[in-house]
């Protein structure tokens, strides 16, 4: 996704106090993970196959291990990017840092292994496993 700073903006006075200010088209929020055991054997990457079959799921693996990605957006992201129940988010969402975040670098830049899709994960576990079956 790429973000737009406005021409105008003094990006020498971004910090985290003020840096959701700066983001357009902010990722934050319109996607989750969920770590996932490091798959090993060939039934671990067929269900791992079969989950990245499912509309808007990636996987990935870096330097925290493995994890599903799953693009969907929460219901409470307002179109301006703010979050629509700030005052009353969860705890997971209160303690999120954006000292470092995907304003400063996209997420897919820590990744070692990326699989957008079941055909990307399929060739890996070709070359992975000798005899993959199909």
């Amino acid at each position: 996704m790429t973000k737009t700073i406005p021409i105008h903006a003094d990006t020498s006075r971004i910090d985290p106090e003020n840096k959701c200010d700066f983001c357009t088209g902010s990722k934050c929020c319109t996607y989750i993970t969920q770590q996932i055991a490091t798959p090993r054997s060939k039934a671990d990457f067929e269900l791992l196959l079969w989950q990245v079959s499912h509309r808007n799921i990636r996987a990935y693996q870096d330097e925290d291990g493995w994890f599903l990605l799953i693009d969907n957006p929460c219901d409470h992201l307002q179109p301006d990017g703010r979050c629509g129940i700030y005052d009353t988010r969860p705890a997971i969402c209160r303690e999120y840092s954006n000292d470092y975040c995907e304003f400063d670098a996209p997420a897919e830049d820590g990744f070692k292994r990326y699989f957008p899709d079941y055909d990307t994960l399929l060739a890996y576990c070709r070359k992975r496993f000798r005899k993959w079956g199909y």
